[in-house]
């Protein structure tokens, strides 16, 4: 009953560190809870989806992660692109960096 009660409580940790980190609570929440310690060390490690460089389709238009090899929408191919598009953290807040 104790080892329920701490992988849980990693469960949730991890669920809301991989939450604010972009990612989904849900498969954090698993991730730490079946190996709790670890879990939560990994959920931590993880990085910052809004802090990725973007880039847009040159078919479509859609802004995709910069990492992205294929669109979502149109299915085209992308190459590394020579200009990057500004992180979506850049427009928040008062700190934003000015690139």
């Amino acid at each position: 009953m104790a080892y329920v009660v701490i992988a849980v409580c990693f469960g949730l940790a991890g669920g809301f560190v991989g939450k604010l980190k972009g990612s989904s609570f849900f498969l954090w929440f698993l991730i730490s809870g079946i190996v709790p310690f670890f879990g939560l060390l990994a959920a931590i490690a993880y990085r910052f989806d809004h802090d990725e460089l973007r880039r847009t389709c040159p078919e479509c238009g859609r802004v995709t992660k910069i990492y992205d090899a294929l669109c979502t929408r149109c299915g085209a191919e992308l190459d590394f692109p020579e200009v990057a598009v500004a992180p979506e953290s850049w427009g928040r807040g008062p700190t934003a960096p000015t690139p």
